[in-house]
């Protein structure tokens, strides 16, 4: 079981999350959309703790943390890293560390932070490469892939953390056509092997495509969430203007 519930967050008092609690059903696919500002990465950021909420509680398959004031202290017993270990995320502008190679991307993290032996990190990690496409990428240096291709390698390197919950944020925004399709083909390949995904995206023909669950944000909020059809039927006036704009 994964869910947040009633998750506040707020910058310098921009109040960017109003109480939002979503449940992620396992080996499923669920995809946030919604106009810029609305608070979907804060909320990806928030189920990883790369920000933590104000408020509310964060649980993943029996972790869990509660924050607030009255709430117990927020990193006993490692709640959080291991609340962590939990999830992956795959970043907009991919995030590899260009002193690394290819493979010591994605090895970096088995080796550093789960301790896995190099030897087998190294093996798992090629077969992930092979998996996306780029085996033959293992020993070039991030600034000689192009953006697709980057993209390819983080998501291998998110893969080899073993995560339960794969985090996607708008994997394809800082990326041309043709370079999307070949991001979006890995992703589906995903989505298609029944992993737990969350996504946010722009892209609604892809949206339509791999979601089991849509969900709708607004100022902070969810709008609403459900099918594609469901999203799509013109109901609600706000979720149909957006939807509108982007077809």
């Amino acid at each position: 079981m994964y869910y947040v519930k009633d998750i506040q967050k707020s910058f310098d008092g921009n109040h960017v999350l109003k109480g939002v609690s979503l449940d992620i059903e396992a080996n499923r696919t669920t995809v946030l959309v919604g106009p810029s500002g609305s608070g979907k990465t804060t909320l990806l950021r928030c189920i990883n703790l790369l920000e933590m909420p104000d408020s509310g509680v964060v649980h993943l398959n029996g972790d869990e943390i509660v924050f607030g004031k009255d709430a117990p202290p927020k990193f006993a017993g490692g709640a959080a890293r291991a609340l962590r270990r939990k999830t992956s995320m795959v970043f907009q502008n991919f995030q590899l560390f260009p002193h690394k190679t290819v493979i010591g991307n994605i090895i970096e993290g088995p080796v550093s932070v789960l301790k896995q032996d190099r030897v087998q990190a190294i093996e798992e990690a090629e077969a992930l490469l092979k998996k996306v496409g780029l085996l033959e990428k293992r020993d070039a240096w991030p600034r000689d892939l192009s953006g697709g291709q980057q993209q390819r390698v983080a998501i291998a390197r998110a893969l080899a953390m073993k995560p339960e919950l794969l985090l996607f944020d708008e994997p394809t925004s800082a990326l041309d056509p043709e370079l999307e399709y070949e991001v979006l083909s890995i992703i589906r390949q995903l989505c298609a092997e029944k992993q737990t995904i969350v996504i946010i995206t722009h892209k609604l023909s892809f949206a339509q495509e791999v979601a089991d669950r849509i969900v709708f944000f607004d100022g902070g909020r969810i709008l609403r969430q459900g099918t594609w059809e469901e999203m799509n039927d013109g109901s609600v006036p706000r979720i149909a203007q957006f939807l509108n704009m982007l077809r």
